[in-house]
């Protein structure tokens, strides 16, 4: 795996869990496009922030070597950004409805 392929993964995981998120919650339900936006930009936003740790695709290619225990890492923060994604869109929706 190269580091562009890990970067596009951990995007991939965020939209599939900002999707699964909003077909569990409906009411944080944005349709798929908005769904799909609040995946791509909560995953990037929190992979960006918390990848300086040590979970970075450059990390986890560390010498062309691929370590299973970051990659897992990076795929629950990209989860986890996807979920608050929606979360945050929602609440952000919510006080701009007022």
């Amino acid at each position: 795996m190269t580091e562009t392929l890990i970067s596009l993964l951990s995007i991939l995981i965020g939209i599939i869990a900002a999707n699964v998120t909003g077909a569990i919650y409906k009411k944080y339900s944005f349709g798929v496009i908005g769904n799909t936006i609040a995946g791509v930009f909560g995953s990037i936003f929190l992979i960006k922030s918390f990848g300086r740790l040590g979970f970075d695709p450059l990390s986890i290619m560390d010498n062309g070597t691929f370590h299973i225990g970051l990659f897992l890492v990076n795929c629950l923060v990209s989860i986890l950004g996807g979920v608050l994604g929606v979360i945050v869109m929602k609440l952000i929706s919510n006080k701009l409805n007022r």
